[in-house]
């Protein structure tokens, strides 16, 4: 791993680092709960610069990295060899070529904030909220997909790599094999070029009716280059790659009128859920469908569920080519997620 910096900062802080003297002599100190109400701080912000990571299996060297414990449904022992993980620099070809990048920008950092509910469509609630960084207007920002783009010509506020600057648009990789019983698999590769996820975010928060955590997850994911393609045990005699160009994911998992609760079951099983949303009552939409024979504040709820984009997900893939055969591009947009139910299982028989 290289070199990386990383820094944070709110209103206070920055305050405190102006009026403070250069050299200082203190301990940390244990707040009570009367103190801490008082602090009205801005949250917190990280960036990290001149960032490299790179972790995997060296068995010349005796390391491997592994994940085990897990049973097939035969009962057959499950290995995961993670072969390499990392996150580098543009232009990295595919995980060969490391090199530094940035993450996020002093002016547009990750975040982690305490949010007022009663400001995001949540009301009487404190949020958790942990956020990539946002976006921005058209006239500001740049492509989400082009990793050559220049200012003013998209949304997302994570730069390209330049002439004079690393940018903020990761290569992110991983390899892996997995081993089932005697059965030796191929080594699995999934590889994004200049990523960027500008705009997503998670938000959790209380239930105090079902006593539940509850969340929204936003996912937005960009790349010019999304690939999969697997490989022999060694490495070699790789397949067809699976290559998907202009991939754009824009993934809205639960919302202000329908979040997401999350449990785990007398199992020990994770259980998610959107719940389908409420219906309206009797008579309170007109059968002619207008809001001015409906029951103003009913029509408004269905009317932002029902058009509003950020309940919405899309998928948009510029080209789809498996080889040397090329499928074209595909569209899903505008997906509403009605209702969603995901339970873990055991597979151990």
């Amino acid at each position: 791993m290289k070199r990386f910096s990383v820094r944070w900062f709110s209103q206070q802080f920055v305050l405190a680092l102006c009026v403070v003297p250069f050299a200082v002599s203190a301990e940390m100190q244990g707040l009570s709960d009367a103190q801490l109400a008082d602090v009205q701080g801005q949250g917190l912000g990280i960036v990290l610069d001149d960032f490299k990571f790179a972790h995997g299996t060296d068995v010349d060297n005796g390391r491997i990295f592994r994940i085990g414990g897990i049973k097939s449904s035969a009962g057959e022992d499950v290995e995961i060899v993670v072969n390499q993980l990392y996150i580098s620099g543009s232009g990295s070809n595919y995980g060969q070529n490391l090199s530094p990048v940035n993450l996020g920008r002093l002016t547009n950092p990750f975040s982690i904030d305490l949010e007022d509910g009663d400001n995001i469509g949540i009301p009487g609630k404190a949020v958790l909220s942990v956020n990539a960084p946002s976006k921005v207007s058209a006239a500001d920002g740049f492509s989400c997909l082009d990793a050559g783009a220049g200012a003013g010509s998209g949304t997302c506020s994570s730069r390209p790599s330049g002439a004079n600057r690393l940018g903020e648009r990761p290569d992110v990789g991983l390899q892996l094999n997995v081993k089932v019983g005697d059965n030796q698999s191929s080594n699995l590769n999934v590889h994004a070029k200049s990523a960027v996820i500008d705009g997503s975010h998670i938000r959790l928060w209380g239930d105090d009716d079902r006593q539940q955590l509850v969340g929204q997850f936003k996912l937005n994911f960009y790349t010019p280059e999304l690939s999969i393609n697997a490989c022999e045990q060694d490495g070699s005699d790789c397949g067809s790659r699976i290559k998907m160009t202009n991939f754009a994911l824009e993934l809205a998992l639960g919302n202000k009128l329908q979040p997401m609760y999350l449990d785990v079951d007398g199992s020990g099983n994770f259980v998610a859920e959107i719940e389908t949303i409420r219906r309206p009552a009797q008579g309170a939409i007109a059968q002619d469908g207008t809001r001015q024979n409906s029951n103003k504040a009913e029509w408004d709820f269905y009317e932002d569920y029902y058009t509003n984009p950020d309940y919405r997900s899309n998928l948009r893939i510029g080209n789809f080519s498996v080889g040397d055969r090329d499928f074209g591009s595909a569209r899903v947009e505008g997906m509403l997620i009605q209702h969603l139910k995901i339970d873990t299982h055991d597979l151990a028989p």
